[in-house]
């Protein structure tokens, strides 16, 4: 790794946006703070082997401003940011700006376990080893896109910034300007406006990345881009969806958790021998067929459903989701997640995971409806903590004694008039060009897939650009990419899904039959 450069702005610097720092300064003579720079870049040189070809690039960490109206900056966002050199025409080359979600979620996860040029130390199947840390990702995207990592307001080392008479908002004040749905998408908008003309990348193929609650912002964040700040995209990618706005309240949100429920009990060996002698991909479209035709009108009957025919669904539910169909009948057909995480199991004592069912957890006690604790998520922060800590400071060279906060205080968050998912079809609509990719791992109960497929559905209700839609599965959770296999495999689809939608030379963004 050789260090290139430190960058501090000193009008920002004078304006108070850098605080006072400590006596004391590491190896580089760079003086830490427990203050964050408004303002500051360090970046450092680095190489990579993906997919049997050397890569070198270049890191830059910093923080970028959010400014105000009246251009004063208010907010400090930290960001990673890599760009593979020797590339002699970056008008060509895409550009992936990625977030995770919560909200109030750092970008942590899909930074040093997916996309990146670095992936997380953990074993094959996504469990923490030590000693902590990186190690070099052979599967990311860097081969084909530069990419930057986003820390939204309260996440990561990013914060809010005191005004120019050194006095910090109220908490109320900050909620109107960072913490809530259209507030998120309205300041990052601003953001990567800034950011895209700084790094002269205006005329590059740009695409959004979003995971969980990341999808709600960038579905959002694809039309304000593209109305108020002009920019327009080629496209969008939505890792493990939330339900971006597009209502599904009632007996559909009840049964779409069907086809999840089996692939959980599947993976668990917990359903009926003849279930279970098929494979996965054999079992779950005659779970989503009958979710569709018999489980949802039946739901949507309530009592208007006589016993018998109750009784016959009851039954059929169990088959398919390895739950006892007296406790079906208990629940009135409507079994919500966090009892089947309690209850799959419960006959040997163990949980599963909610983000990730394929993690097992122990409870004080057998009783109860619902788990003591996810267990997917201690796992992921035994293992991810320490790993971004390292890498900060010891390979990227950025030193800081703020605070990295894996989860930042960002609530109570505004989810009024959510309709970003419908935004998103808005943008499609008027962009010919924007495509949309959805990645999902079939054992993920937070956001499960096949919530992910009825988002397509009604995105584009008429269907008219349903080939512009795709939709992966993989055999793992919530963050998929922590499964060696599918590190590989997601990478790989997301990989031809931007080289798919890189329009060919002299290809014009418009509809057939357009003169």
């Amino acid at each position: 790794m050789k260090l290139l450069s430190v960058n501090v702005l000193s009008a920002l610097m004078l304006a108070g946006a850098l605080i006072a720092q400590p006596a004391y300064a590491d190896d580089h003579g760079k003086m830490p703070s427990a203050k964050l720079a408004a303002d500051e870049t360090v970046t450092t040189e680095h190489r990579v082997t993906i997919k049997g070809e050397r890569v070198e690039y270049t890191a830059t960490a910093g923080t970028q401003p959010v400014f105000n109206e009246s251009g004063d900056a208010i907010a400090a966002l930290h960001y990673t940011y890599y760009q593979r050199e020797g590339v002699k025409d970056r008008a060509n080359r895409p550009l992936l700006i990625s977030f995770n979600g919560g909200p109030g979620s750092a970008s942590v996860w899909m930074h040093i376990a997916y996309t990146g040029p670095k992936s997380l130390r953990v074993d094959d199947e996504g469990f923490p080893i030590m000693p902590y840390g990186v190690k070099d990702n052979p599967h990311s995207v860097l081969d084909v896109a530069d990419i930057v990592f986003v820390n939204p307001v309260n996440t990561g080392y990013s914060r809010v910034l005191p005004n120019s008479k050194g006095e910090m908002p109220s908490r109320e004040e900050q909620q109107k300007m960072f913490f809530g749905v259209n507030a998120d998408v309205k300041y990052l908008a601003d953001w990567i406006n800034t950011f895209v003309t700084r790094n002269e990348r205006w005329r590059s193929p740009k695409y959004l990345i979003g995971e969980s609650y990341g999808t709600t912002r960038v579905s959002g964040l694809a039309l304000e881009l593209q109305n108020r700040q002009w920019m327009y995209f080629n496209g969008v990618i939505l890792v493990s969806p939330t339900d971006i706005g597009i209502d599904r309240d009632g007996p559909v949100k009840a049964a779409n958790r069907l086809p999840y429920f089996a692939a959980a009990a599947w993976y668990h060996k917990a359903l009926p021998e003849d279930l279970q002698s098929l494979d996965l991909l054999e079992l779950l479209p005659q779970v989503e067929e009958y979710t569709l035709d018999t489980y949802l009108p039946a739901l949507a009957k309530g009592h208007m459903l006589s016993d018998a025919e109750k009784r016959e669904v009851a039954e059929q539910v169990a088959r398919y989701s390895g739950l006892d169909a007296d406790v079906i009948m208990q629940t009135n057909l409507d079994v919500e997640t966090r009892f089947f995480w309690k209850e799959l199991l419960r006959d040997r004592g163990q949980t599963i995971g909610r983000l990730d069912s394929r993690y097992l957890g122990i409870d004080r006690s057998d009783v109860g409806d619902s788990p003591d604790y996810n267990a997917e998520l201690t796992s992921w922060l035994h293992s991810f903590t320490p790993a971004i800590n390292y890498y900060m400071r010891e390979v990227l060279n950025y030193k800081t004694d703020v605070k990295y906060n894996m989860f930042g205080s960002v609530h109570p968050w505004d989810r009024s008039n959510d309709r970003t998912g419908h935004q998103l079809g808005e943008a499609m609509r008027a962009n010919p060009y924007l495509h949309v990719l959805t990645q999902s791992g079939y054992f993920d109960g937070a956001t499960n897939y096949f919530d992910a497929k009825f988002n397509h559905w009604h995105i584009d209700p008429s269907g008219k650009m349903r080939d512009r839609f795709s939709f992966k599965g993989y055999r793992s959770g919530h963050m998929m990419y922590l499964r060696a296999e599918d590190l590989r495999q997601s990478n790989d689809d997301l990989r031809e899904f931007i080289l798919n939608t890189l329009p060919k030379a002299g290809e014009p963004a418009k509809y057939e039959g357009q003169q």
